[in-house]
């Protein structure tokens, strides 16, 4: 089992995130902590593997946590778990190591996709180190395919150049775009469109706004979120 500190300052969000984590096989919420002075004493006493964290608490932030985290030998992983959605903390936060960064207000679909890819992440470099001190070379194949996967999100099957050049299309775009758009800026399929928009978008890397016109279903229009 993947043991979980959940780390927010609102009550009721931490109870939330704590219940989304316990529907997810293979992990557990050991502890919950509201304030960076209580997720430090928590990592003291328990063996904690994976920090889910908020970057607004009432005594310091989340990234300056992670900083003393590190200093007082506390190498947990960290998932940020956020509203803020600012380029420079988002940037901050890779420089610190955060493995993933979620931004609220998230589907159960985003955090287990963010939890899915760290437990695979974990399992490929648990089975890649008992190899012995050098990986083999499918081994580092395999470790490089999965790294990729966590930056953008994606299951491990899925193509990672595809969703980088949704990505390009979506950066540049002045507006958010419609499946059919991303697929003719692309030249993906609509159905491959359709099919990474939605993945993405349940990780939590797209926005997703409705647009309605005078007959029929709203139509979906997605901009990239960080």
């Amino acid at each position: 089992m993947i043991d979980v500190l959940v780390v927010d300052d609102d009550f009721r969000v931490a109870e939330i995130n704590a219940a989304y984590v316990g529907k997810v096989p293979g992990f557990r919420v050991t502890a919950r902590a509201h304030s960076a002075a209580q997720a430090l004493a928590t990592l003291e006493r328990h063996r904690i593997d994976l920090v889910l964290l908020d970057h607004f608490l009432p005594d310091e932030t989340g990234l300056s946590l992670v900083r003393r985290m590190r200093q007082h030998g506390h190498h947990t992983d960290v998932i940020m778990v956020t509203s803020a959605s600012d380029v420079a903390t988002v940037q901050a936060a890779m420089r610190h190591g955060a493995l993933h960064y979620l931004v609220k207000p998230f589907t159960f679909a985003g955090l287990r996709a963010k939890l899915d890819s760290y437990a695979t992440l974990r399992r490929t470099v648990a089975r890649a180190a008992g190899t012995g001190d050098e990986l083999a070379a499918q081994d580092q194949e395999q470790v490089d395919r999965i790294f990729a996967a966590l930056r953008t999100g994606l299951p491990t099957r899925h193509s990672v150049p595809t969703a980088d050049l949704i990505r390009d299309v979506l950066h540049t775009a002045d507006h958010p775009l419609s499946a059919h758009e991303v697929a003719d800026r692309t030249g993906l399929s609509r159905s491959t469109a359709q099919r990474y928009l939605r993945l993405l978008e349940q990780s939590g890397r797209l926005r997703l706004t409705l647009r309605y016109g005078e007959t029929g279903r709203p139509e979906h229009r997605y901009a990239w979120a960080v």
